[in-house]
C-alpha cells in the first residue's frame, strides 16, 4: 500500500486495520528470490500445524476404531482432546456437539475432525481481529512483551516490514537492554526495513530508552513506534516493575500510551504459555496475541485453549522465519488445519 493510500484508509476514525496493509502489500509484492515459488499461506499453516493435527488425528483414530459413540468413548475423546492441550471448555464443546446428534451410532475419525474444526473455529472466532492501529495518535505506539525467546524480536522486525511496505514510517525501540543479541537483532532489522533504532548501552534504564523512543520518533514524524522488552521471568519481580515503569513513563509523553500492547506467545511451551498470559495481561495490560513457533510443536492446540480462557484478540500467529510466514489470524483456517480437514 502506497503513502497516500495508507493514509486515505488511515482517515476512516483515525485507523488502519494491518492485516489490509499486508493484504495490499501481499498483492503487489515480487515473489522471493528462491529456487522455488512459496507456498500458498493456507499450505504452509497446515504443514507448520502438521505434527499437532497427525497426533490428534491418530489418536481420535484409536478411539473411534469399532466402537459407538458411548459415555466410554466420548470420555476418552475428551482425553485426547485435553491431552492435545486444546483445553477443558473446547473438549466439551466437541463431545456436546457430537453426542447430540451422534449418539449410540457409529462414528468415523472424520466425522470427529469435521465436528471438531467446527467447535474450534466457534471458539477462535471472537479473537480472530484485526490489529487496528490509531494514527490520531502519532506515533500509535507498539509495546511487546513476552518471555525471552518466544520470539519478540523477529516479530517486532516482520512487523515493521509489514508495516514500512505498508506505506507507514516505523521507528524501533531497543528495549530489551539486558541481552546485547537482542539490540542487534532490532539494528538488523532497522536496516532491513529503513526504520531508524533508537538504541542504548547493555544494562541501561529500558523505561528511560522508551521515553527516549518516544521524543525521537515523535520528532522524525513516524506514524508508529514499537518497543522491544526483555522477558526474563526467572526475576518476575523486577520484569514486572520494569514493565511497569516503562507503561508509566510512555503515559507521560501520550496518556493513552502505549497504544497496543501485544504479547508473543511460543506455541512449543505449552500449558506454560496460559500462565505467561495470565502474568503478562495483569502487569502490563496486553491487549493483543501474536502465537509463534506454531510449526515446531504437536501442542498448538494451546492457542485454542488460550482464546477460550483469555479472550484476548490474536493478531497474528507465525510459522516459519520469514517475513510473510507471520501472517493475520484466520480462525476458520487455522481450526481447519489443526483438525485436518480441508
Amino acid at each position: 500500500m502506497g503513502d497516500l493510500e495508507a493514509r486515505d484508509a488511515a482517515s476512516v476514525g483515525g485507523k488502519i486495520a494491518v492485516s489490509k496493509a499486508v493484504e495490499r502489500v501481499d498483492d503487489a509484492a515480487p515473489a522471493p528470490e528462491a529456487s522455488e515459488p512459496r507456498k500458498p499461506w493456507f499450505q504452509r499453516l497446515r504443514e507448520g500445524l502438521s505434527r499437532s493435527s497427525r497426533e490428534l488425528r491418530d489418536s481420535i483414530a484409536g478411539v473411534f476404531t469399532k466402537r459407538k459413540l458411548d459415555e466410554d468413548t466420548l470420555q476418552d475423546l475428551e482425553d485426547v482432546l485435553l491431552r492435545a492441550d486444546l483445553g477443558l471448555e473446547t473438549a466439551i464443546r466437541v463431545t456436546d456437539a457430537l453426542a447430540s446428534g451422534r449418539y449410540g451410532k457409529d462414528v468415523t475419525g472424520e466425522e470427529v475432525q469435521s465436528v471438531m474444526a467446527e467447535e474450534i473455529e466457534k471458539v477462535l472466532t471472537p479473537v480472530a481481529m484485526p490489529l487496528e492501529l490509531d494514527l490520531t495518535h502519532k506515533p500509535h505506539v507498539i509495546l511487546v512483551v513476552g518471555v525471552n525467546g518466544t520470539g519478540k524480536t523477529t516479530t517486532i522486525g516482520k512487523l515493521a516490514a509489514k508495516l514500512t511496505q505498508g506505506g507507514l514510517s516505523v521507528t524501533l525501540g531497543a528495549g530489551d537492554t539486558f541481552r546485547a543479541a537482542a539490540i542487534e537483532q532490532l539494528k538488523i532489522w532497522g536496516e532491513r526495513t529503513g526504520s531508524p533504532v533508537v538504541s542504548s548501552k547493555l544494562g541501561a534504564d529500558a523505561a528511560g530508552l522508551a521515553y527516549d523512543a518516544y521524543e525521537k520518533a515523535k520528532e522524525a514524524g513516524s506514524d508508529v513506534l514499537i518497543i522491544d522488552t526483555a522477558g526474563r521471568l526467572q526475576n518476575k519481580a523486577e520484569l514486572m516493575a520494569e514493565l511497569e515503569k516503562i507503561v508509566r513513563v510512555l503515559g507521560k509523553h501520550d496518556p493513552d500510551a502505549p497504544h497496543t500492547v501485544l504479547q508473543t506467545v511460543d506455541a512449543t511451551t505449552g500449558q506454560n504459555a496460559l500462565n505467561q498470559v495470565e502474568i503478562f495481561r495483569n502487569v502490563a495490560g496486553v491487549n493483543g496475541l501474536v502465537m509463534t513457533k506454531l510449526d515446531g510443536t504437536a501442542r498448538g492446540g494451546i492457542l485454542v485453549s488460550i482464546a477460550a480462557k483469555h479472550k484476548l484478540p490474536v493478531y497474528f500467529i507465525g510459522v516459519g522465519e520469514q517475513v510473510d510466514d507471520l501472517e493475520p489470524f484466520s480462525a476458520s483456517d487455522f481450526a481447519r488445519a489443526i483438525a485436518g480437514v480441508q
